[in-house]
């Protein structure tokens, strides 16, 4: 049942928090002690959560994450699925263009005593740059 209940709860982080954009509810999913580990330099802890949904939301305030697979293992719970939105914010230090992306990503989550404690994401950056129109299309 462990593994179940550790699926429902990175669920609960992808709808709650992140599509529902209820910040709240990132305290408690996250433990003190959370880390992502794709981006080096954020902050622990659920304010550091709060901080990479900010940058996105931020930059694409459509922005809605659809999970597809969620696979479990003991505490470890993989997913992958697509995000979309419209970037109408300054990105990674780039200017709003106002296109629409679709984004595909793949992630791991470690879940520890109820709470997700680290966090490894992959997204095909370069089809968002290619889709914002920062570089150009594969010939």
């Amino acid at each position: 049942m462990k593994t179940e209940e550790n699926k429902q709860l990175v669920k609960k982080i992808f709808n709650e928090a992140f599509n529902n954009r209820n910040l709240s509810a990132i305290d408690s999913l996250v433990g003190d002690t959370y880390v992502n580990r794709s981006m080096p330099g954020s902050n622990k802890g659920s304010a550091g959560l709060k901080e990479i949904l900010q940058q996105f939301t931020g930059a694409f305030p459509d922005m809605k994450i659809n999970v597809e697979h969620v696979i479990g293992d003991d505490n470890m719970v993989a997913t992958h699925g697509y995000w979309t939105g419209t970037n109408q914010g300054s990105f990674m230090g780039m200017p709003a263009t106002n296109k629409q992306v679709r984004i595909e990503y793949i992630d791991l989550w470690k879940i520890e005593n109820g709470k997700a404690v680290e966090n490894w994401v992959q997204m095909d950056m370069m089809g968002m740059m290619q889709q914002l129109g920062m570089m150009p299309q594969p010939a």
